[in-house]
């Protein structure tokens, strides 16, 4: 439900396939972990209310202006290669499904019906799944029903140090960032009522609000994402139509949950989703500048990818500011001096 109700706000907001996704670190620690509940609600709540004082602070877009497009680019390769990584690990449940999947959604490219690709793909792998007989992917048959309820203190504390400032960085980078970046990228010049429509203040303002909003009736802690958004243009995505389409969707499956649709969202190969992942990293890592860049441009872009695949994005973010910093004063020193 939170899912849907944030992707129709963002139909609505930026008239654009502006992604909607869970935080990712957030959730990877609930799951593996075994978090409560309200650790997830806090940390969504939490996330919002600094979201939308960086927002309005000016702080976000401070920040955004000292990142060169070599920063930027940089911590999308990284992003773009863990994604790969991830997706290449599920692709290897099922090797050969994952590999004929994969290869179906690169070479869909470049035809001209490529959107087509992810449905027939998808309902090709639920099928194979189906009549092979091998076991649901998942088990999302929960008993459990919804009740309206509020975090602990000491959830309240615990979600502060354990999920909110891990997700920080990679939100403010990714989800803001490096969104930030390749909308103007896909879609330059778009503007609403005359204003610029993609820049950092409304990406973090948009996720703020929908977490404050939403998190306190059991939402999830969600955000836009580069990624994402990558792979939705890559397959045709132009418009508000697909993330209404993705709304809808998810408000209906929310509304009609039931054995029936736990069982059939069960039979998505893991292959498959991999294949989708790695499609997504392999948009999201690829950048022009690898050919027509600078050598320090592409050394910037290197470095700061390494570092965020070694240490975090949060690490990988400073060492490529140092060095942009360290080559704008080296320029004005050679100037001063010549």
């Amino acid at each position: 439900m939170g899912f849907g109700v944030f992707a129709l706000f963002t139909a609505f907001y930026y008239r654009r396939p502006i992604p909607v996704q869970p935080m990712k670190v957030i959730a990877a620690l609930v799951i593996a972990q075994g978090l409560t509940p309200g650790m997830l609600q806090a940390s969504g709540m939490m996330m919002g209310i600094i979201l939308l004082l960086l927002a309005f602070s000016g702080a976000i877009s401070w920040l955004a202006k000292q990142l060169s497009p070599a920063i930027s680019i940089g911590i999308q390769l990284a992003i773009g290669l863990q994604l790969i990584w991830m997706g290449g690990q599920m692709m290897g449940e099922t090797w050969f499904i994952g590999i004929t999947a994969f290869a179906i959604l690169f070479v869909s490219r470049f035809l001209p019906m490529r959107y087509l690709a992810m449905p027939l793909v998808l309902a090709s792998g639920m099928l194979w799944q189906f009549t092979s007989g091998i076991a649901p992917s998942f088990n999302l048959n929960v008993d459990t029903s919804w009740q309206l309820s509020w975090p602990s203190i000491h959830e309240w504390t615990s979600a502060a140090g354990l999920l909110v400032l891990p997700q920080l960085a990679l939100t403010l980078t990714n989800a803001v960032i490096a969104t930030t970046a390749i909308a103007k990228d896909k879609f330059p010049g778009d503007t609403v009522n005359g204003q610029e429509n993609f820049t950092p203040k409304r990406l973090a303002t948009s996720s703020g609000l929908m977490n404050l909003i939403l998190a306190p009736f059991g939402a999830t802690a969600m955000c836009h994402g580069a990624g994402g958004l990558a792979v939705q243009h890559h397959f045709g995505a132009r418009t508000w139509i697909a993330p209404t389409i993705f709304g809808s969707t998810c408000l209906l499956i929310a509304l009609t949950w039931g054995e029936g649709i736990a069982s059939m969202l069960s039979l998505i190969p893991l292959a498959v989703l991999g294949s989708l992942l790695a499609i997504a990293g392999l948009q999201l890592a690829w950048s022009k500048r690898f050919i027509d860049g600078r050598p320090f441009c592409i050394f910037v872009i290197l470095s700061t990818a390494a570092i965020c695949l070694l240490v975090n994005t949060a690490a990988g973010l400073a060492a490529g500011f140092i060095l942009e910093t360290a080559r704008r004063q080296w320029r004005v020193f050679s100037d001063l001096r010549s």
